[in-house]
């Protein structure tokens, strides 16, 4: 394993998690569906030079069927791929940018978290057969979320609905990638992803929201926050640094992102958690982190 890639994973859990600031300092500017289109509009142009630069570079080592696939901008299952993906992300953006509103910055980032173990149950229902391990990690989640979530009075704040939802279609949106990935350039289907996204949630801003210069001017910090470094360069580290470590070990690094969401809330905007609430945010946590531990029948069959 290189510790090189451990770094760029980390680092890509911390600007993921820290994100969650920027998307809630930025509603203090501008309204959530201007937020998620300036911020995709950024990551799919910061995209642009980085898929020309990997074109040129593995232009020279590539032939036949392998170049073919790098170079398919007019491959169907890309453009499919990249509109199924950012329309589902461009719907579970907005529902976080919306719910981020009514609910912190630690506790939207632990619920977005639980996608993690949405992923294998909406695959269970599709086929895949699911282990003990992942039913008692569901389980251990549903705790962790009631803790956080659910009041004396046993209802669900507006906010956490709301990136309820969102964790939701952040699982179809996995799916789709799932699905596509192994058949299309990953960075160029994230591209398009970012641009159909953007494109879409302009409609809503343009009808519901009146966004100005000024407003963007002033909201510049957590907007290139949010678009160059969460959307373009934190995929992009995501990318790369999988080349060369065990898919299991990224998940769990990369599971960091919503630790890094509560830290960010506490030291930047002054979001302290109460104890059934951390007692909460553990026991989600540990759920994440159970659901991509590998199984032991999967160990024996590598050993």
């Amino acid at each position: 394993m290189k510790i090189k890639n451990m770094i760029m994973l980390l680092l890509t859990a911390l600007i993921w998690g820290t994100a969650f600031t920027a998307q809630s300092v930025g509603m203090d500017y501008i309204g959530p569906f201007t937020f998620t289109s300036v911020r995709s509009l950024m990551g799919g142009i910061v995209l642009l030079p980085v898929i020309c630069l990997f074109d040129k570079t593995n232009g020279k080592k590539q032939d036949g069927v392998k170049a073919d696939k790098a170079a398919g901008w007019k491959n169907r299952d890309l453009l499919c791929g990249g509109v199924l993906c950012g329309l589902a992300l461009c719907t579970a953006s907005n529902l976080q940018q919306i719910g981020i509103q009514y609910t912190t910055v630690g506790k939207a980032g632990f619920i977005t978290a639980l996608y993690i173990v949405l992923v294998p149950i909406c695959g269970f229902f599709l086929g895949k057969r699911a282990g003990l391990k992942l039913w008692v990690s569901v389980v251990i989640a549903a705790a962790g979320l009631y803790l956080l979530c659910i009041t004396e009075k046993f209802t669900i704040g507006k906010g956490d609905f709301l990136v309820l939802l969102c964790a939701a279609v952040f699982t179809l949106h996995i799916m789709f990638i799932d699905h596509y990935s192994p058949l299309v350039d990953g960075i160029k289907m994230s591209c398009i992803q970012f641009f159909v996204t953007g494109a879409v949630s302009a409609v809503p801003m343009l009808l519901f929201e009146k966004p100005s210069l000024s407003q963007m001017i002033a909201a510049a910090a957590p907007l290139l926050y949010a678009g160059v470094l969460s959307s373009g360069v934190g995929y992009t580290l995501q990318i790369v640094a999988q080349k060369g470590i065990d898919p299991t070990v990224a998940s769990l690094i990369l599971s960091m992102e919503s630790v890094f969401s509560v830290l960010s809330g506490w030291l930047v905007l002054g979001q302290n958690l109460k104890a059934r609430e951390i007692s909460g945010c553990m026991l989600m946590f540990t759920a994440i982190l159970l659901a991509q531990l590998p199984e032991k029948t999967q160990k024996v069959k590598k050993a």
